[in-house]
């Protein structure tokens, strides 16, 4: 998915606030802004597909780097390649100022974690593992309860793309924390921090996956339409493309209204979306295509119209997307653990 910089609070660039203090038993952190050090070291706890990426990654940049996961065995690689293999987790944390984890769900890294809490005291943690907001708040203040700082992050790019620029490294937590170890962090690629609130990497990362599934969905609902007259996926391809970046061009304008609250209709009214929205829907219908997802979108357009916006322009409804759904009122659709 595009992981272009969508804000002004989105940064790569080095915060000046000092970084924290790190065990004495561990290498320093290398300074804000400067190139990774071969003598600063990490720990990378978690070697599935992603954390052996990680790992990689950090060995190519020239990282200490140790490494433990449940079952050794896929550790070997690594291990063959420079990395120190630690016996135990309270010997990973210990033995690097930094510790990264990316592991199955934030119960795995509780779990883990809450045995081997003497270790913790005074270390620094990236929690890599995806999950929620409000998971990733409720870790960083366990965390920092047993003397750990602690950033959470999500990576916004599959394992092959890691340690290259495509790879994306969202961070949200105390500056500080950030500033200590971007240097470090610049290994797995192009790294961004969100701000403070520790929550923040986590809801870009779902707020991404929107992006990707609803850009998708849409390429398929035209591709299907085309395909009744006979043309290939391949074909529809590129016109698709012209769509998606031309649409994407109206993102800024559109934030504006969004931000302001106001929604005049500076190039289409809502109500007039609506009737080719039901052209859609009719032309899909006629030609034996699903008719799902053009439904949704009139669904929600005529929910707005009924509320008396219907004169304003399509970014009106963010008031509807801002509010539950009918089916999740009342708590109905809240998520464990949030």
């Amino acid at each position: 998915m595009s992981n272009s910089n969508p804000t002004d609070t989105v940064s790569s660039s080095s915060p000046s606030s000092a970084p924290p203090s790190a065990p004495s038993s561990a290498a320093d952190p290398a300074p804000s802004g400067s190139a990774p050090s071969a003598a600063a070291s990490v720990s990378v706890v978690g070697l599935g597909l992603m954390g052996r990426a990680l790992a990689d990654a950090f060995l190519a940049a020239g990282h200490r780097t140790t490494v433990w996961n449940r079952t050794a065995v896929k550790a070997e690689p690594l291990v063959a390649a420079g990395a120190e293999l630690a016996p135990s987790v309270d010997a990973a944390l210990r033995a690097s100022a930094v510790t990264i984890l990316c592991l199955t769900d934030y119960q795995a890294v509780r779990d883990l974690l809450a045995a081997h809490e003497d270790a913790l005291d005074g270390t620094t943690i990236i929690n890599l593992t995806s999950g929620d907001s409000a998971q990733a708040r409720e870790a960083a203040q366990w965390a920092g309860e047993r003397g750990a700082r602690y950033l959470d992050g999500a990576i916004m790019a599959v394992p092959p793309v890691i340690g290259t620029a495509g790879a994306i490294i969202l961070l949200s937590g105390e500056q500080a924390d950030f500033a200590a170890y971007e240097a470090t962090l610049a290994a797995l690629g192009t790294v961004r921090y969100l701000g403070a609130d520790h929550g923040l990497a986590a809801l870009y990362d779902v707020a991404g996956l929107t992006m990707m599934w609803s850009i998708l969905n849409a390429w398929l609902q035209g591709t299907a339409l085309v395909r009744t007259a006979g043309v290939d996926a391949a074909t529809y391809a590129p016109f698709a493309v012209e769509m998606a970046t031309e649409v994407a061009s109206w993102l800024p304008g559109y934030a504006e209204q969004v931000d302001r609250g106001v929604f005049p209709a500076e190039v289409s009214a809502l109500e007039t979306d609506v009737r080719a929205m039901a052209h859609l829907i009719e032309e899909s219908e006629r030609l034996g295509v699903n008719a799902e997802l053009p439904r949704l979108f009139k669904t929600l357009a005529d929910r707005s119209i009924a509320a008396g916006h219907g004169g304003e322009q399509y970014a009106v409804l963010i008031e509807e997307f801002s509010k539950p759904g009918p089916s999740e009122s009342g708590g109905s659709g809240s998520r464990s653990g949030s």
